[in-house]
């Protein structure tokens, strides 16, 4: 289980499943959360692509720093997971603040991103979803995460999927009531330093580009979504009924096909437009 070192003594875990010969798929996972919140789609593609998947700073086995960082430095991190492990470019799937890294490694590191697949995400910062994370990270410093959990479950998970999920809450996703709070603070600091800037230039981004909603969504609401489809030339939007922010596990039955599809189609159609320069060579 490989580490890779980023400046500033941060240490990232990254784990690969999948042939080594196949297309490869980053997973970049969200708030308080390491890379077990894909376990659902992980297993599932393991057949079909090689995935890394790895935990943000500050979550998981990966460090937290001593000092401040920023959406883009965790960006950063994520190019710097692909180059580690020699690929030049890789389907990227993000969710939530996973999702607004995405965004940032596709206008920042362009040549690494083959498709971009934007879950439960945003694209600016809403004084009323600030507010709420702050309340998260008070919550968590001062009664801890598993108060935390308690709090926000509602936010994350539709209500006629928390009873069912209930059992696997303490593992799964940013339910891993274990972490310390540190992490989870400095992530949402992360969060809620980072302007608007970029939304100006996500008309930049050329790779092929789905943003996934669920209509049950009131963290990142379809609105979030729609403005982002909006700003990305050719971006598809996919809304699953029924379905709020923690999609991929309460829906992942839904969520799992239209991702693979996507990748898929968004592989064929790049192989297919590099043929005629591979045969005139």
């Amino acid at each position: 289980m490989p580490y890779i070192n980023r400046p500033g003594g941060v240490r990232l875990h990254a784990e690969v499943t999948g042939r080594s010969d196949a297309p490869v798929v980053l997973l970049i996972q969200g708030l308080g959360t390491d890379k077990n919140g894909w376990v659902l789609q992980r297993f599932g593609m393991a057949t079909r692509y090689r995935t890394i998947a790895f935990d943000n700073r500050g979550s998981g086995r990966s460090t937290t720093p001593t000092e401040p960082f920023t959406l883009e430095d965790m960006a950063d991190d994520a190019a710097a997971v692909l180059e580690h492990f020699g690929v030049s470019s890789a389907h990227i799937v993000g969710a939530s603040m996973g999702g607004a890294i995405s965004q940032i490694l596709a206008v920042k590191h362009a040549r690494l991103v083959r498709s971009l697949t934007l879950v439960c995400t945003a694209c600016r910062n809403k004084p009323w979803r600030n507010e709420l994370l702050r309340h998260w990270a008070d919550t968590a410093n001062v009664r801890g995460m598993r108060e935390w959990a308690n709090d926000s479950a509602r936010w994350l998970i539709g209500p006629r999927s928390f009873r069912r999920l209930a059992p696997a809450l303490s593992w799964l996703g940013p339910f891993a009531t274990y972490r310390p709070s540190k992490g989870f603070t400095a992530q949402v600091d992360a969060i809620v330093s980072t302007d608007d800037s970029m939304v100006a230039e996500l008309s930049s981004i050329t790779a092929p580009t789905l943003v996934v909603v669920g209509n049950q969504d009131i963290l990142t609401p379809r609105a979030d979504s729609e403005e982002i489809a909006e700003r990305i030339a050719h971006a598809e939007l996919v809304v699953i009924s029924g379905a709020a922010h923690g999609l991929m596990v309460e829906h992942a039955s839904t969520f799992n096909p239209i991702v693979f599809d996507f990748i898929d189609r968004s592989e064929f159609e790049q192989r297919q437009a590099a043929s005629p320069a591979i045969a005139s060579a």
